[in-house]
């Protein structure tokens, strides 16, 4: 007995520091003591007794005096490799526990080091919550990176959220801490516990790696289970990587999930409800992607979620991740592709979240010049060190082969590719070189398109960048950002810009119609009618158009055509195909009663129509990048406000005719590549879509009179605030 006093009394200063949480190595202290003699120190708060269970042999524990710790004493061999014990807590409850700290070191050193000095970017396998069984004892492995704190713990209903309880091992220099808890099994909620080495102030953290979590306003993550869920879109993703999306047809429905739809009494549909329904929608209507705004966990409504906490999980709201899974597989086996808005750009200042994650700047820049948005309020992710790229390129990867996306969107690349991106002077800090260019974010981009494009051919990735950023979509060997596409914001802008005149000014504003042709073909452009520009006062499409009721939905219609003809791929947020008269609210469903009125309906039916010939017609997507895809045949006809085009494919073209003024042409004669029998196949001003049917009959017979540099021309009647499409369907 004597020697066994003398040896816990030559342990009271890691003892104490197990007692106050402040241990940095708590595996020095617990478990077995291999000195003579050989002895077990367990630590328990708040327990009354604990007793060794071996074998139907009970064994009492002795208490240290005044303290919580409890060790059994005696010959080495008679105790189990991971001993069991039974402990009586203070409220009179018993619970029975396999020891955490009889467990050696799990991840793999070549592992560690490789997250710490190379590329990793499958670090979800390595950190995070991961059920799991250790010499036939099931638990979970819990693991996370934070290289300035002194002690972490893992924490959770399974120690009444007690961070003295479960101490994690520290894994040297390589800032990595890890923890296998038996017992813990999926479901469980859990948060670190994070004490800094320098100021000792204790965070409270969510997983950065975590794959589930609470639903909000509770914050905890969530350990997921790790069974496998039953894929049935082999065929979807095998045929996906033969697909050459640059000359395909590709029309994207944008969807916030929160507020497509709500059930009757208001609340959320989870994810398998709007996997049926959204998905029926869509394929009804002609869309070949949806693209969700973030599903990646967020705790605030209102960022739409763009302000992410969990990198690496579908949003609690909707259901649990097995769900989302469900949501996508569903899309495949229905022929639609699955795209999601990533956020690479920044993250916010969550307490539980990523911000000053072990006490120090540790995702982000430290200098407030390099790591803070402030007109978002949030911070910067630091693109220069290892760990924190690894980070994102984890996570990008993860949702393609986790969950099996057909794409990402990446949000806000401007604001990562400047460092004075919406700064005054003396607010941002120039690179080595003395430019504006953010060097650390660019071979970022660039190392993420490489990897993913590699790692998942048929994917795309597209980036939301509204600047003149040379080559954003061109390939990293050629210099480029190697995007697979960019949404042209500028376009946007000048159409809306162009939209909103009155009729009657719109002569004055004609280039804003002709000018994107001049750079249509210098990048892979999305053509976006996004979410953003349905909100904060920019009113909703419908609204955005001058004159009465007729006129609005008559501009709509027009607008739309112009979209599905004009080269590049398609976006078209929720709402905007039955141009819903409000705008966008996140906190309520889309005006779904209003498909019920005919003019809304009308504009319903004209983009299902539109999708099915943009889809069908050839020239109206093989050449969307390439200028021998696109034709002017008068772009100078400002007085009468219209714009006549061809588009082609190898074999065909198409020929459109837009009039952006209510006043029917009739006798509005126009230049045709060859002769013979042209029809109508769409004009946006048919009855079927509630217009007034002005029409050019079955049959445009084409007469060799010269006209804008063609030897054969077609007289037609222009409906008003119309668009046109013709075909030659007999030479």
């Amino acid at each position: 007995m004597r020697q066994t006093a003398a040896l816990l009394s030559s342990m009271t200063d890691g003892m104490n520091l197990i007692a106050n949480a402040r241990h940095h190595e708590p595996f020095s202290v617990l478990g077995a003591c291999r000195e003579q003699p050989f002895r077990y120190l367990v630590y328990r708060p708040g327990v009354q007794e604990i007793e060794l269970i071996e074998q139907g042999k009970v064994t009492p524990l002795t208490r240290v005096a005044q303290s919580d710790f409890f060790y059994w004493q005696g010959d080495s061999g008679e105790l189990p490799e991971h001993p069991q014990f039974r402990a009586l807590l203070d409220s009179g409850e018993e619970f029975v526990f396999v020891d955490p700290y009889s467990f050696g070191p799990v991840l793999p050193e070549v592992e560690l080091t490789a997250f710490n000095q190379e590329e990793a970017w499958e670090a979800y396998r390595l950190f995070g919550a991961h059920t799991q069984v250790i010499d036939s004892v099931e638990g979970t492995l819990f693991s996370l990176w934070a290289p300035n704190a002194e002690r972490v713990s893992v924490v959770g209903d399974f120690n009444r959220w007690d961070g003295r309880v479960n101490p994690m091992r520290c894994r040297g220099s390589t800032g990595v801490w890890e923890l296998f808890l038996p017992g813990v099994t999926a479901g469980a909620l859990y948060k670190f516990e994070i004490r800094n080495r320098d100021t000792g102030s204790i965070q409270l953290k969510a997983d950065p790696y975590g794959q589930a979590f609470e639903f909000r306003p509770d914050t905890a993550s969530r350990v997921k289970a790790e069974k496998a869920f039953e894929w049935n879109d082999q065929w979807w993703l095998k045929q996906r990587t033969k697909k050459d999306w640059l000359r395909e047809p590709l029309s994207i429905y944008e969807v916030h999930l929160g507020s497509w739809m709500r059930d009757e009494l208001g609340q959320y549909l989870d994810y398998k409800t709007l996997a049926y329904k959204l998905v029926d929608y869509v394929k009804l209507h002609g869309f070949t992607h949806i693209q969700l705004l973030p599903i990646t966990e967020h705790p605030f409504d209102g960022s739409w979620g763009y302000q992410v906490t969990g990198y690496f999980a579908p949003t609690s709201r909707f259901g649990e991740p097995e769900g989302f899974k469900f949501f996508v597989n569903w899309c495949h086996q229905n022929n639609i592709g699955v795209m999601l808005d990533w956020v690479p750009g920044h993250f916010p200042r969550d307490s539980h979240g990523l911000a000053h994650f072990d006490g120090t700047p540790l995702y982000e820049h430290e200098d407030p010049r390099l790591g803070e948005h402030k007109d978002w309020g949030t911070l910067i992710f630091n693109y220069g060190r290892r760990e924190v790229i690894n980070f994102l390129l984890s996570s990008a990867h993860f949702w393609l082969q986790e969950y099996h996306l057909d794409g990402l969107r990446v949000d806000a690349v401007a604001s990562m590719i400047y460092l004075d991106y919406s700064r005054e002077e003396g607010e941002w800090a120039p690179n080595r070189f003395g430019g504006n260019e953010n060097l650390e974010a660019i071979a970022f981009l660039q190392r993420l398109n490489t990897i993913l494009h590699q790692q998942h051919p048929g994917v795309m990735v597209i980036a939301e960048e509204s600047t003149a950023w040379p080559q954003v979509s061109r390939p990293v060997y050629l210099g480029g950002l190697g995007f697979t596409m960019k949404w042209n914001m500028g376009w946007m802008n000048d159409t809306f810009a162009y939209f909103e005149q009155d009729s009657i000014h719109r002569k004055y504003h004609h280039d804003k119609l002709t000018f994107s042709l001049l750079y249509a073909f210098s990048e892979n452009f999305v053509l976006p009618f996004s979410h953003d520009e349905v909100v904060h006062g920019k009113r909703s499409i419908l609204e955005k158009m001058p004159g009465d009721a007729w006129q609005k939905f008559a501009n709509v219609r027009l607008l739309y055509t112009y979209l599905f003809t004009h080269p590049g791929k398609k976006l078209m947020f929720m709402g905007n195909e039955f141009a819903q008269g409000r705008e966008w609210d996140h906190d309520q469903g889309l005006d779904w009663h209003l498909t019920e009125y005919p003019l809304q309906r009308g504009v319903q039916t004209l983009v299902k129509d539109l999708n099915s010939l943009y889809q069908t017609d050839k020239p109206l997507h093989q050449h969307d990048f390439d200028n021998k895809g696109f034709q002017w045949v008068d772009c100078h006809d400002n007085a009468q406000s219209v714009i006549s085009f061809i588009r082609k494919s190898d074999e065909d073209f198409t020929l459109v005719v837009l009039n952006f003024t209510p006043v029917p042409r009739h006798d509005y004669r126009i230049g045709v590549p060859e002769s013979g029998i042209y029809s109508e196949v769409f004009n946006s001003d048919s009855f079927y879509y509630e217009g007034s049917n002005v029409s050019n009959g079955i049959e445009i017979k084409s007469e060799p009179i010269p006209m804008m540099s063609y030897d054969q021309s077609v007289l037609l009647s222009l409906p008003p605030l119309s668009g046109i499409i013709l075909k030659l369907t007999n030479k």
